[in-house]
């Protein structure tokens, strides 16, 4: 089956121009999305692992986020990440045990803990985050720094509105 060829003419997010035929601008987005998580997904594995060998890719975003916020419960790294209490609880156990974070008290609720970065984990994610950057440098060497801008923008407000 062959799709229609026609450009422009999309109606909205349904997925169909006005005419009942393919949506080509919504189509090219998914194809591009797809081809950027696929590409992620092996990206964030090799960074993990860079960070330490046992490293599940799934923790990587977990570590980002300590380093970005400092301290957090478990339950705000939970609700963060999108898992339950229960996978989060694993997760930080294998950190720790990596030695990447480290549990205290927290000091405004001596029930609750907080979780942070420990000097080795903060040490080894900021030498891969900076190995990434470099690698997106040289990869937008040919973009004007106001274009790097608006894809941060597009993203960020495509981030903000994503629904999972």
């Amino acid at each position: 089956m062959r799709e229609d060829t026609h450009h422009g003419g999309g109606s909205g997010a349904g997925g169909a121009g006005a005419g009942g035929g393919v949506d080509h601008e919504f189509l090219a987005l998914e194809r591009e999305l797809t081809l950027l998580l696929r590409r992620a997904r092996a990206s964030s594995g090799e960074m993990a692992r860079q960070v330490h060998p046992d490293l599940e890719p799934a923790a990587y975003g977990l570590l980002a986020f300590l380093d970005e916020s400092g301290p957090r419960r478990a339950t705000d790294l939970a609700a963060f990440i999108g898992v339950g209490k229960a996978t989060m609880s694993r997760q930080l156990r294998a950190l720790e045990q990596l030695g990447l974070v480290t549990r205290e008290p927290d000091p405004a609720d001596g029930r609750a803990w907080l979780v942070r970065l420990t000097d080795e984990g903060r040490e080894r994610f900021r030498t891969v985050r900076r190995g990434r950057r470099e690698r997106y440098v040289r990869q937008l060497a040919g973009w004007d720094r106001a274009e790097v801008a608006e894809l941060a923008r597009l993203l960020r407000q495509l981030n903000a509105r994503a629904e999972f």
